[in-house]
């Protein structure tokens, strides 16, 4: 005769979220189960270093003045001479006065004291590391991420003349060691992803942008460029900003005596997970005695299609919202913005403009996207 079971099989009770959220931290043995409600959940961009450029940073995340966001990934790539240096060197000193720590990854030994001090840097608190290998790079940030607690920024300055192990070892010859770069970078970035969020630190990435050589004549005029990397990068970035700039003549600052102290850049939002990929912009970056964004000068162009700017022949006419309005011509543009009232409008329109109007959807899409998305 069978024996009869003298007690049921305990049944698991439904759990609540917290609950849930505990069993999978216990198993993880960290917290990777979060609360989307909490600010502090890694998925959410608490915080943004200024790009050094009011209207780039008006773009960058829909319905706010954004930046670099932190916690995140973001690649700053450009053609030569476009500006990617000077650009880092200035989101490092931002980053700077924020409180967080700095590390300067330089593949070409090239990076001077007088140029991050001339873009607002301390030097002294600046932790600068030669990129002798994409392996150590990686690996440095990885162990920086275990053992120090404080937010940091990254900057991997550049990707593309970082070389892997294999290449240093092996010979001249670019068959032995093809696509072994991306290879790398695809293992070393699925591993730092996580750990950079949770840290709340940031990695900024400066790349290349090269020619698409490519079969199809389509996909050239589509996508002209490419960067080096592999494509697992591509996929790790929050935040894709791309710079190229005018060959012709008129595209250079030059001082009272000709001489060229900066360039015209155009940036356009390659990728951006916060609603806004494909925006652009274009301002000007010294790179003379003064080195940095050239921001204030840009936003006269960057209200340019607003109703409270009007034009007539030299002079132009900025409203104010009492109904009252200043004149002035371009030339006097700097020194207009000296003028406390005068600047807090511009900066009111600017946000109008590029943020509350973009995050509406008030206008017509070309206000927006100088060309058209392909």
């Amino acid at each position: 005769m069978p024996r009869q079971k003298t007690a049921k099989t305990a049944k698991a009770g439904k759990l609540s979220m917290d609950q849930m959220r505990a069993l999978i931290n216990k198993k993880a043995g960290m917290q990777v189960a979060h609360d989307l409600n909490d600010q502090d959940n890694p998925t959410n961009v608490s915080d943004w270093i200024p790009t050094g450029s009011r209207w780039l940073d008006s773009m960058i995340c829909r319905g706010k003045l954004a930046g670099i966001p932190v916690g995140k990934v973001t690649e700053i790539a450009g053609l030569e001479s476009s500006g990617k240096s000077y650009m880092a060197a200035q989101v490092a000193a931002n980053a700077q006065k924020m409180g967080i720590d700095v590390v300067y990854f330089d593949s070409e030994s090239a990076l001077d004291n007088n140029f991050l001090e001339r873009t607002g840097c301390n030097v002294n608190n600046i932790l600068y590391v030669q990129a002798t290998s994409v392996e150590f790079v990686l690996e440095t940030i990885e162990e920086l991420l275990k053992t120090n607690d404080s937010r940091m920024l990254f900057v991997w300055d550049s990707l593309a003349l970082t070389p892997a192990i294999s290449d240093i070892e092996g010979d001249y010859n670019p068959q032995s060691t093809m696509a072994m770069k991306a290879r790398v970078l695809s293992k070393g970035m699925s591993k730092l992803l996580v750990s950079i969020a949770n840290s709340q630190s940031t990695l900024l990435v400066l790349n290349q942008l090269k020619a698409n050589i490519t079969r199809s004549p389509a996909e050239a005029m589509t996508t002209p460029y490419m960067t080096p990397g592999g494509k697992t990068l591509i996929y790790s970035y929050s935040l894709r900003i791309w710079l190229t700039r005018p060959k012709a003549k008129a595209s250079f600052v030059m001082d009272d005596k000709g001489f060229r102290v900066g360039n015209t850049v155009k940036i356009k939002l390659e990728k951006s997970r916060f609603g806004s990929q494909g925006r652009q912009c274009q301002f000007k970056i010294l790179w003379g005695d003064s080195v940095g964004v050239q921001d204030e000068e840009s936003w006269f162009d960057a209200i340019q299609s607003s109703e409270h700017l009007e034009r007539s022949g030299a002079w132009y006419e900025l409203k104010y919202e009492d109904g009252t309005s200043e004149k002035f011509q371009s030339a006097h543009w700097p020194t207009k913005l000296q003028n406390e009232k005068f600047k807090n409008r511009v900066l009111a329109i600017m946000d109008e403009e590029l943020i509350e109007k973009f995050d509406q959807r008030i206008g017509n899409a070309s206000d927006f996207y100088e060309e058209e998305e392909k």
